[in-house]
């Protein structure tokens, strides 16, 4: 009896967790809140087999509010289960965006030589002293885990870093240990520019560089920094890559998030492109302050980011829950004529959710449209185009539903250009700014075979072209799912040389 009861009782939740991820417009393989507002990724650590995803997150309601850390596990980077709140408000003010490590050799004594600990460094903010026109409100806190992660306490001495110079903007640590200096180094942004601390135990902090107000794009205020080194692929040659996100002055509107290549000495970051090079990580709208993994097996550099975009990110038509985060990524450094610049890819994780492929051809033309075998929205696409062999002024992938929504995106020929077109991909009133126009993207690669590999969910798509040399996420919200599918040419044909498509599966399920 009390096996059927068990059986009963885990029924009934997988029926719930199901009933929950079936919402309108709720993603089915990428993570989202289990309900509430969620925004940027914060204290992504690996440990004894778990990915450890926090983010930013207000438990009452669909918009912004008083900042939590939520918390969701992964052993496999797609598949995720939610846990109770790791860090919630207290007098010191709200819990903003910060990173965690893996103490491995207890620097802190906050744990022991047996048990040592994983470490968080975040941000508070203090909404009281905001209120009152104060400009010291945000300084940097620590908390601390001994089982795994489940619990924290929060530092008893907090805040470790004091804003005693009361500068506005002093926010989202990034922590990670510099192994030629011995010491835990601390990333954070402050106003138009970020700053660097070192630690011996990451408790005392010295102030040691700064970089950026003359480098790169000022667009907006910069925010949620992150700093690693990386090999340049096929090489032994280490880059260091700052990433920092801006709001506004994104590349196609809004907030994103820009890059720089160079090195690190452990005091302050040098970057080698001209101060004027601006370098995007994503030239779609929605990927924005995405942040990567401490402590990762086989040093893979891996990369999540916040599936939405300031401009809108509250207003979206989604009732019971707001926001996404996009699939976690792993990034690689190349060679190009025009330099080092970041590859991106999906984890190769993401292959797990291939289920039936519905296509795979080679060698063939497109003048017009094909229609392709899609019953389901979700779906991943990845084909090869000969640009030699290609009279077609655009073509690329059309998305329709029952209602007559359309979402093309595809690569532009004659401008070089990949583009995302959402202005009729269904419900875009709830902004002025969403779908205004199509998007656009520069290629990057020269090379005649050209590549393009697109992973849709229900209300987005995530491009990566070239192998990831140029990257572009979307979200959109049709009234209806899409499950109509074709390649379409203008102008001409098209030349493929090869094309695949698989119907992917849910994690819900």
């Amino acid at each position: 009896m009390k096996t059927i009861l068990l059986l009963l009782a885990l029924l009934n939740f997988h029926l719930t967790v199901f009933a929950q991820y079936e919402e309108r417009h709720r993603p089915q393989f990428h993570f989202s809140p289990p309900s509430m507002w969620m925004n940027d990724p914060n204290g992504m650590v690996y440990y004894q087999g778990e990915y450890h995803l926090f983010y930013q997150h207000y438990p009452q309601d669909i918009v912004w509010g008083p900042m939590h850390w939520g918390h969701a596990v992964s052993r496999d980077l797609i598949h995720w289960q939610n846990l109770p709140i790791a860090l919630a408000p207290d007098p010191l003010g709200y819990i903003f965006s910060g990173s965690a490590v893996f103490d491995r050799e207890n620097s802190s004594g906050l744990g022991s030589k047996d048990n040592p600990p994983l470490v968080a460094m975040f941000t508070y903010h203090d909404p009281s002293g905001e209120k009152a026109g104060r400009t010291d409100y945000q300084y940097q806190g620590l908390a601390y885990s001994l089982d795994r992660g489940r619990t924290w306490t929060k530092y008893e001495k907090n805040p470790v870093i004091p804003n005693t110079e009361k500068l506005k903007d002093f926010r989202d640590t990034k922590v990670f240990w510099h192994k030629p200096t011995k010491k835990w180094v601390v990333v954070l942004a402050v106003g138009n520019h970020v700053r660097f601390y070192s630690s011996r135990d990451l408790k005392e902090w010295q102030q040691e560089g700064e970089f950026g107000s003359e480098h790169g794009s000022h667009g907006g205020v910069w925010e949620c920094p992150d700093l690693f080194p990386l090999r340049i692929k096929a090489t032994n040659q280490e880059k260091w890559v700052l990433l920092l996100s801006i709001n506004a002055g994104g590349p196609n509107g809004g907030s994103a998030t820009q890059y720089f290549v160079g090195n690190f000495d452990g005091k302050t970051f040098h970057n080698e492109n001209p101060s004027e090079t601006v370098l995007w990580l994503d030239y779609g709208r929605d990927n924005y302050a995405g942040v990567t993994w401490s402590n990762t097996p086989q040093d893979r550099r891996l990369f999540l980011g916040w599936m939405s975009n300031w401009d809108y990110a509250q207003k979206v038509p989604t009732s019971k829950w707001r926001s996404a985060m996009t699939l976690p990524r792993e990034l690689r450094l190349i060679r190009t004529d025009k330099g080092v610049r970041l590859e991106q890819t999906p984890v190769i994780e993401v292959g797990q959710l291939r289920d039936n492929r519905l296509v795979m051809r080679r060698n063939f033309r497109v003048q017009s449209e094909l229609k392709l075998n899609a019953q389901s929205p979700l779906n991943e696409i990845a084909f090869a185009v000969d640009l030699s062999k290609t009279r077609a002024k655009t073509f690329g992938i059309n998305l329709r539903n029952k209602p007559g929504e359309t979402y093309r995106i595809g690569f532009d020929v004659a401008q070089n250009n990949f583009f995302s077109d959402r202005t009729r991909a269904g419900n875009h009133d709830f902004a002025d700014n969403f779908a205004v126009r199509p998007h656009t993207a520069a290629r990057l690669s020269n090379n005649r075979i050209l590549k393009m590999r697109l992973l849709f969910d229900v209300a987005s798509v995530e491009l990566f072209a070239d192998d990831g040399q140029t990257v572009l996420t979307e979200i959109f919200f049709p009234t209806e799912d899409f499950n109509n599918f074709e390649i379409y040419a203008d102008g001409g044909a098209v030349q493929f040389v090869q094309f695949q498509m698989w119907e992917l599966k849910s994690i819900w399920r």
